[in-house]
């Protein structure tokens, strides 16, 4: 990408911006991904229903992201980025106050809203792209992710900090930290500077959306982020209830989840260097193998080391398929195709994010710990053997 050389280059402040607000719309994350399955417990009105709310968080996600990229489209990312954090500190309030009055419905329209709001997050990532050099790209995706880390400390200590806020009711101060974590969020945005798009990408639509999704590179990318997504959520989700049923106290699931998440995010601030010195399909095959790790650790055992070690698995499972796989999206678009691509992306994945966080509570309710764990080996298979035709195509088109 050429530059005036007489401007300042605002990419890497953008990326120090950028993982902030990653780290601070993770911790909301983390949060909630820490107490909901017990809120969801409590408030239910059956036990089917108890990870309805999160579902219902990914299929507002889900539905958010057509409107959030081409609105980001039209008005540039940091109208974008705002209004996304506008939304998670109204999701923070309304869900303190479900949990409160004991509603469970209005604690799902509080996911919806949530939702919304980490549907704008999951865009900080490609933003950073969008002022990098073409060999800095990928690691400024991964840098920004690894703000995530920072959510690994913070958010679960915020949950157990929080949880006794409003005693006797618990974990409604939770929702209040979201509140204020978005808040935050709303401030930094303010900083970043990348400039609104331009008349061609705003009214250019390139390429027909048919031709960009036979491309073996967008279907290997799309399809590694879905897996790796999907099997982490219905995994992860399910952990807490897991531990509890084997009698692990809440802080010892809440340290779990804690680990899990510095599994998610510490690769980050190597796994761009990994894709640039080895490409992008070792690394997304090394994640598929290390999620099926993750499920043999997790069927041998129902040990507190056994669901902290799985964890990690998934962690780093999950953080080399979806860095690696935003990577290799962004090779599948030009500038006029960005936020039709992306769009299509983000939607299928939080679509698969939103069926595995319905199926993860039923599915361990209904069949138990070990039938969770089965269903992922089967799409995780299905990821790496595309990962291996992706190879066989890249390496025949340089024969």
């Amino acid at each position: 990408m050429a530059r005036d050389p007489v401007k300042k280059d605002p990419t890497r402040k953008n990326v120090v911006l950028l993982a902030l607000c990653q780290a601070l719309g993770m911790s909301c994350s983390a949060l909630v991904i820490t107490v909901i399955a017990l809120v969801g417990n409590d408030l239910a009105p059956e036990r089917s229903l108890i990870t309805l709310p999160l579902a219902l968080q990914f299929l507002a996600m889900m539905a958010s992201t057509a409107p959030a990229s081409f609105f980001m489209r039209r008005f540039g990312r940091r109208a974008g980025f705002s209004l996304g954090a506008l939304l998670g500190c109204a999701a923070g309030l309304l869900g303190m106050q479900a949990i409160l009055i004991g509603s469970f419905y209005l604690l799902c329209l509080s996911s919806m809203l949530f939702g919304a709001f980490t549907c704008h997050v999951q865009y900080y990532r490609f933003a950073a792209a969008d002022t990098a050099s073409d060999a800095f790209r990928s690691r400024a995706i991964s840098l920004v992710l690894a703000g995530g880390l920072l959510a690994a400390v913070l958010g679960p200590e915020l949950a157990k900090w929080s949880r006794d806020l409003f005693a006797p009711v618990l974990f409604a101060g939770a929702y209040l930290c979201i509140a204020g974590l978005a808040f935050l969020s709303l401030i930094l945005v303010q900083f970043i500077k990348i400039p609104r798009p331009g008349t061609a990408e705003r009214s250019g639509n390139g390429r027909p959306l048919g031709v960009i999704l036979r491309q073996p590179s967008f279907i290997v990318a799309v399809c590694c982020a879905m897996v790796g997504y999907g099997a982490m959520n219905l995994v992860m989700t399910a952990t807490p209830l897991a531990m509890v049923a084997h009698s692990h106290p809440f802080d010892t699931a809440a340290l779990v989840i804690q680990w899990h998440i510095v599994g998610m995010y510490a690769p980050s601030f190597f796994t761009g260097h990994l894709i640039h010195r080895f490409g992008v399909v070792p690394v997304l095959g090394l994640g598929g193998l290390l999620i099926a790790a993750c499920v043999c650790t997790n069927l041998v055992g129902e040990g507190v080391f056994n669901f902290w070690a799985a964890l990690i698995l998934l962690g780093l499972g999950w953080n080399f398929m979806f860095v690696g796989g935003s990577a290799l999206l962004t090779e599948s678009y030009r500038p006029a195709e960005k936020a039709k691509v992306q769009a299509v992306n983000e939607f299928m994945v939080f679509a698969t994010v939103s069926c595995t966080a319905l199926l993860s509570g039923a599915l361990f309710n209904l069949l138990g710990w070990r039938a969770v764990n089965l269903a992922v080996l089967a799409p995780t298979m299905v990821a790496f053997g595309a990962v291996l035709w992706l190879s066989r195509q890249r390496a025949a088109v340089v024969a």
